[in-house]
């Protein structure tokens, strides 16, 4: 049988651009002006200095992987080896259309992520803030061509500290709910939603949720996502003027939907394979103090793990300090994919 390949994609921004502040600048003072459905918060953007680390966990604990999408509005790190033949450079202009240029939405770059050049149909999407700190298989992310993932049922609530989120939490499930009825999804795959390696509180919660005849919500784990290039073209089949809109938005925006939505549609289609992604992906905010964050980081206790940046004032400078300190224990050797000084 015919290994099939698995592609990793890569967001980032150089939020120290001076050319990409000019023009962030611009648009996000005429948003403002126009709507107040619009999240432009610094952490969209804060650069933790730490990309490096991302590359060298591929390499060195995902040597499999077969091509790198590395996403950018052009600016390129200056440390990055453009030759490396795994490192494919893409920019915004080269798959999205000039409409929905420029772009400071992760919403809008992950949406049209099916039409870049190259791509395989399976493929894995990470965020800068996600890494690999020990040695992990292709079956981690697909198996069987299936992506690898967990149905946990959850109600979407208020979240006081984010004023978009949530709002595009509701945005997906409402979307979802137009193609999949619970009750009936539930009879269909069972195993889906109640796989005995589940963790216990998401297993109970799938179990009370029986009693809503709708959805009111779905937990997506914050880690990296396995996807398929046929699950983009479907929906995008179903709905072209949805997500046409959430791309003609600067900035994430409270009618947006995002790609959680494709990976429960995966779900709910049932071509996913049910697993615990919690046993080997991390998940962690950071706070002022990150003793956990950091012990998993230097004991290699996941496999993954996302470092999500805080909507609370943080000392920033501190933080980086002691997570890159980290990183750099158990990745201190240069990768492949950094330039040769």
């Amino acid at each position: 049988m015919k290994e099939e390949k698995i592609d990793f994609v890569m967001l980032w921004v150089n939020e120290k651009d001076p050319e990409w502040q000019k023009e962030k600048n611009k648009y996000e003072q005429k948003e403002l002006n126009e709507h107040e459905n619009v999240d432009n918060s610094k952490i969209r953007y804060r650069d933790w200095e730490n990309l490096k680390y991302w590359f060298r966990g591929v390499e060195k604990f995902a040597p499999w992987a077969n091509k790198i999408h590395f996403i950018t509005c052009g600016h390129i790190p200056e440390w990055l080896n453009i030759n490396n033949p795994k490192l494919h450079i893409v920019k915004h202009s080269e798959y999205m259309p000039a409409r929905a240029l420029p772009t400071f939405n992760s919403n809008a770059i992950e949406l049209l992520i099916h039409k870049i050049q190259g791509l395989e149909e399976n493929f894995v999407l990470f965020n800068d803030d996600m890494f690999l700190l020990k040695p992990i298989t292709a079956e981690a992310f697909f198996r069987n061509g299936r992506p690898v993932d967990m149905m946990a049922l959850q109600p979407d609530v208020a979240n006081a500290d984010d004023e978009v989120m949530p709002y595009i939490y509701l945005n997906n499930a409402m979307l979802l709910a137009k193609y999949f009825d619970k009750r009936d999804n539930i009879k269909k795959q069972p195993g889906a939603y109640f796989h005995i390696g589940y963790p216990p509180m998401y297993f109970f919660y799938n179990m009370l949720e029986i009693a809503f005849p709708r959805f009111t919500g779905f937990y997506t784990v914050h880690g990296p996502s396995p996807l398929k290039k046929s699950t983009y073209e479907k929906l995008w089949q179903l709905e072209p003027e949805l997500l046409g809109n959430v791309c003609s938005h600067p900035f994430r925006h409270k009618e947006d939907v995002n790609q959680y939505v494709l990976r429960e549609y995966q779900k709910l289609s049932g071509d996913f394979f049910p697993e615990n992604i919690q046993k080997f992906c991390g998940y962690y905010d950071v706070e002022e103090t990150n003793e956990k964050l950091i012990q998993t980081i230097i004991g290699h206790k996941k496999k993954m793990i996302c470092i999500n940046d805080s909507n609370h004032e943080i000392d920033f400078e501190k933080a980086k300090k002691e997570i890159n300190n980290a990183l750099d224990q158990i990745l201190p050797e240069k990768s492949e994919f950094e330039r040769k000084l």
